[in-house]
């Protein structure tokens, strides 16, 4: 007499259990990863937007600091613009523009002393951390007070910048507005050869 295999009916639903367990945990975890990547995407873009925007560097005039060909990282949560920045911002020609800032709104800006340098109220700038090895404070005299809202900006290769000396014909005698301040350059991350984090020159905290 043939005795049949007896059937374990709990051993098959365990097995129809597990089995719809794993289709509902794959099925949760292509959802789960999907949306992971939706919201990466979408801080993605609101941090472009809101935050931080990449700068291409388009000329030589702001070496030393910054080479043509660079990449910045440009904080736009900045809070106030300060001496010594360096700023990308709307410019004269409606472009995006970038060069530091010399003197803020209510300051008196000059050059150059008996000495060749740049003043701001009366203190003279150590440039030689960030200006060109080549070049000079300034190839032109000038005299400004700078509007309020406002900011008075330059290159750090002076001859080769078109800055606010170029643009003195120009609202506020060549000053920008400090609305038109998109961001503060805060770091070089290309090539990563040249990374870097962009600081405020410890000549301009002498200034008062």
């Amino acid at each position: 007499m043939t005795v049949e295999p007896e059937v374990n009916k709990n051993d098959e639903s365990d097995k129809s259990d597990k089995s719809d367990k794993k289709g509902k945990s794959g099925k949760g975890s292509l959802r789960e990863s999907v949306f992971l990547l939706v919201c990466g995407v979408v801080v993605a873009v609101l941090l472009q937007v809101f935050v931080f925007q990449s700068f291409w560097i388009p000329s030589e005039s702001m070496e030393r600091t910054l080479l043509e060909g660079d990449r910045v990282a440009v904080n736009k949560l900045h809070g106030d613009t300060e001496r010594g920045d360096i700023v990308v911002f709307k410019g004269w020609d409606g472009r995006d523009t970038i060069k530091r800032v010399i003197a803020v709104g209510g300051d008196t800006v000059k050059c150059c002393d008996a000495k060749g340098r740049v003043t701001v109220n009366g203190v003279p700038l150590d440039e030689k951390a960030y200006l060109h090895p080549d070049d000079f404070p300034s190839g032109e005299d000038f005299e400004k007070v700078v509007p309020k809202g406002r900011l008075w900006v330059m290159g750090d290769h002076r001859s080769a910048s078109a800055d606010s000396r170029t643009h003195e014909e120009q609202e506020g005698d060549g000053t920008i507005s400090e609305d038109d301040v998109i961001g503060r350059a805060f770091a070089i991350y290309w090539p990563f050869s040249r990374a870097t984090v962009l600081s405020r020159p410890e000549t301009f905290l002498k200034v008062r």
